[in-house]
């Protein structure tokens, strides 16, 4: 009997335990995948958003390549485990080793012309896990210059440079025997451009140098004012409004110290270059022309003086002959002139008479359509035959 109670009180306990259990886990609240209906997203405060899952498929036969870092950085190995970051210039001293590190997998360098053409074995690229290394042993004056590292995209196989996230740093060698980054030109020449900037180098190996900019004949200084002509110790300096008397032999000066040195002489010339391409206006002498009758078609440009004007002519004759002049017009103002001479007209001189027009800024054309009364219809149709070109005087 005892044991009968027993057991009958242990069944008891079993079932309230388990109702116990039912009743919590009912109570609790369902994940957020089983709150949300499926196939609706749920929106506004307090939705739920379904985990993303940790692991991505590659796709068929595309091997993954580490994804490049979003932010690209330079530091210098100053030592074992000792570095500094590198900002937007540098200097070491000549004959000592650079050692540069560049975040990234894979990275790419670019440095100066120099080493490009002739390192002799002094310049090492090494590709780590996580990193580049750029190290350039028994460095020289000759070496300074912009180093820039390239983070690399690359699907499989295929990588490209990704010329937004690039950093640069230029970086000086100072030399106490060379002021002047060495060239093997002793003239360098240089076009000046109406409205467009020119850039004479003069780089120094070290930033502390004095530079100055001289002409040679008649010799004298040129005025640097920071507006027409200005001066950066990594670009040289800048000539942002070009004028002929700037035209001729020009170099710089050195100073550091005691030490006081020329550079490579820059032969200047000085070259207007019009704003814009001309636009010729092309007028026959008649729109109808009979048989046996001459013709002439007149091509114009009214454009900027000292500016040469090439004409160029596409028509249906083949025997017709072409005058180009310019003459000065007011101001400074020039008009430019080409024109066509047909004698005795035929049937293949009936079509499309065509004149371009080109200067050193790009060409544009004009056009005009001549009838013959009596021609046939199959020479209106008929393609220009000859190309006729005479470059222009100055009158």
């Amino acid at each position: 009997m005892k044991l009968a109670v027993v057991a009958l009180t242990a069944l008891l306990c079993v079932l309230l335990f388990r109702l116990v259990m039912s009743q919590k886990a009912s109570q609790e609240p369902r994940t957020a995948v089983e709150q949300e209906p499926r196939g609706k997203a749920k929106v506004g405060e307090g939705a739920k958003k379904k985990p993303k899952s940790a692991a991505v498929k590659a796709k068929p036969g595309v091997t993954p390549r580490p994804s490049t870092v979003a932010t690209t950085y330079l530091t210098q190995v100053l030592e074992k485990g000792k570095f500094q970051k590198v900002g937007n210039t540098l200097s070491v001293s000549a004959g000592d080793t650079l050692q540069l590190r560049c975040k990234g997998n894979p990275v790419e360098w670019g440095v100066p012309t120099y080493l490009q053409e002739d390192n002799e074995g002094r310049l090492r690229m090494v590709q780590h896990k996580q990193y580049g290394m750029l190290i350039l042993a028994n460095s020289t004056g000759a070496d300074t210059g912009e180093y820039t590292c390239y983070p690399m995209h690359c699907e499989d196989t295929d990588c490209r440079k990704e010329y937004e996230k690039a950093v640069k740093v230029f970086i000086f060698f100072p030399d106490p025997q060379e002021l002047f980054v060495p060239s093997s030109n002793y003239y360098e020449v240089i076009q000046l451009r109406t409205n467009h900037p020119a850039v004479l180098p003069c780089q120094v190996t070290s930033p502390s140098a004095k530079v100055t900019l001289h002409h040679e004949y008649p010799p004298a200084e040129v005025k640097v004012d920071g507006s027409e002509i200005s001066f950066s110790v990594t670009r040289g300096f800048t000539i942002h409004r070009p004028r002929p008397h700037l035209a001729g032999s020009l170099y710089c000066v050195a100073s550091l110290g005691g030490l006081r040195q020329s550079s490579t002489k820059y032969m200047l010339v000085y070259v207007h270059y019009p704003a814009a391409p001309p636009s010729p206006v092309i007028q026959a002498s008649s729109d109808t022309v009979a048989l046996g009758q001459n013709l002439q078609i007149t091509c114009m440009v009214v454009g900027e003086e000292n500016v040469l004007v090439d004409f160029t002519w596409d028509y249906p004759g083949q025997k017709d002959s072409v005058e180009t002049v310019q003459v000065d017009g007011q101001g400074r103002q020039q008009r430019s002139e080409s024109v066509l001479m047909v004698e005795e007209v035929r049937e293949v001189d009936q079509g499309t008479y065509t004149c371009t027009a080109q200067n050193l800024e790009g060409s544009r054309s004009a056009s005009t359509t001549v009838s013959i009364p009596g021609g046939s219809s199959t020479a209106k149709l008929k393609q220009p035959r000859e190309r006729g070109r005479l470059r222009g005087r100055l009158v």
